[in-house]
């Protein structure tokens, strides 16, 4: 009898308990995960922008290499990247590398150098960058176009973003 009693309140204990989740507890569930997803999204697409401006950095720095690499053997720079590579090496975003010789001037790169907020040209042997993530640039590193870029500059004491330099 003692067990047929505690049996049953257990039962009408139980019949009180809800069964399921009401549909604000499941919207209430669904907005957080939303916002928890957009939270992760963004905080990836820095974490794959950052690895491609790393990318970026390091291919260049092998483009440098094997600059320098020429100019041990023909004693110049070369006139374009086309005299060492065969394709043309590409940066993350998939732009072709950007080179221009300055010295000695190579065709059509009078007045086309790199040049940081003073207006000064930021190396004074050749300049090697990427146009960024939007592809596109222009001299001066304040530009809205070449902030994104990523540079070489101080004849090869510095490379990386444009916005940074």
């Amino acid at each position: 009898m003692h067990w047929i009693m505690h049996s049953t309140l257990i039962m009408s204990i139980y019949r009180k308990i809800p069964r399921g989740l009401t549909l604000i507890e499941l919207m209430l569930c669904i907005i957080v995960a939303g916002f928890l997803l957009t939270i992760g999204m963004n905080t990836y697409n820095h974490y794959i922008e950052d690895a491609k401006i790393k990318s970026t950095t390091l291919e260049m720095t092998s483009i440098e290499a094997a600059i320098e690499r020429y100019v041990f053997d023909e004693n110049i720079l070369p006139a374009a990247l086309s005299d060492i590579y065969q394709p043309l090496p590409q940066d993350a975003w998939g732009s072709p590398f950007e080179y221009l010789r300055l010295r000695p001037s190579s065709k059509g790169s009078k007045g086309k150098a790199r040049k940081d907020h003073n207006l000064v040209p930021i190396n004074s042997d050749y300049d090697l960058y990427s146009s960024g993530p939007d592809g596109q640039s222009v001299g001066p590193l304040t530009a809205k176009a070449s902030r994104d870029d990523i540079v070489r500059g101080n004849n090869g004491s510095y490379v990386g973003p444009a916005a940074e330099y």
